[in-house]
């Protein structure tokens, strides 16, 4: 395959940055996103250039490293997929296809194609965790929770953390991963220690990042790799209103 790439090109936070154009022969079409850009930057390497900076790490879905709005999409054109799990099949020969970094003013730009997602960190230090003692996996077996709430929970608990929702958010919204960790502990007998504060707390640290707010446009659950739903978002609206009135 060949291949017209525009990438976001910044080489620091405080540097304007600017599509810049490449092209490339012999793509193949098992080759991963990722494994494309690396071979860009191989070339780039080659003639002495500044390679793309990009994020990644486990490459098979389950991090949320990486980053990547593809042709204005986050994660790219496929559903329910990774950026480092989208394969080039998915795309044709002679395609020109745009690379650019989350956008949102809670996701600064750090290099390229990288961002700073420590907000997201702030979220979970601010209610993230359970006091309450699990034990061992038996003793934790031992806690009986209604199949609907553990199935509920396990559903909340796939998100990865990859920001997606907040890139495809019109407001730059983190609504939907916050709402999925406040759903996944709020979901279990271990949880309901903090569920009061874990809303409150984070939903504050949220606010305080700079993300935006939710208007139910749904494009956050759209961009979804894991397909998580808005209702974890209904779910926390209601945790915070109880938590919002007993607290005044």
């Amino acid at each position: 395959m060949k291949l017209k790439l525009r990438i976001w090109r910044q080489s620091d936070a405080d540097a304007k940055g600017r599509m810049v154009a490449y092209e490339l022969d012999d793509v193949s079409e098992d080759a991963s996103f990722l494994e494309m850009l690396d071979v860009l930057n191989e070339r780039l390497i080659a003639e002495g250039g500044d390679p793309v900076a990009f994020d990644h790490d486990c490459r098979e879905g389950i991090c949320g490293s990486c980053s990547l709005v593809i042709d204005g999409q986050p994660h790219g054109p496929q559903g329910a997929t990774t950026t480092c799990q989208l394969h080039m099949r998915k795309f044709k020969d002679g395609d020109s296809i745009d690379v650019e970094p989350w956008r949102a003013g809670a996701f600064p730009v750090i290099k390229d194609l990288v961002v700073d997602r420590s907000a997201f960190d702030r979220i979970i230090q601010a209610g993230g965790y359970i006091s309450a003692p699990t034990g061992t996996a038996p003793d934790a077996h031992a806690a009986p929770i209604p199949k609907e709430d553990a199935d509920a929970a396990f559903s909340a608990a796939a998100c990865i953390g990859c920001g997606a929702c907040v890139a495809a958010c019109p407001n730059g919204s983190g609504m939907l991963f916050m709402a999925a960790k406040v759903a996944h502990l709020g979901l279990v007998p271990q949880g309901q220690p903090e569920r009061r504060t874990r809303v409150l707390g984070m939903v504050a640290a949220h606010d305080e990042a700079g993300f935006g707010g939710c208007t139910n446009t749904g494009e956050c659950a759209a961009a979804c790799p894991k397909e998580i739903g808005l209702d974890v978002i209904g779910r926390l609206n209601r945790d915070f209103r109880k938590a919002a009135v007993r607290a005044a």
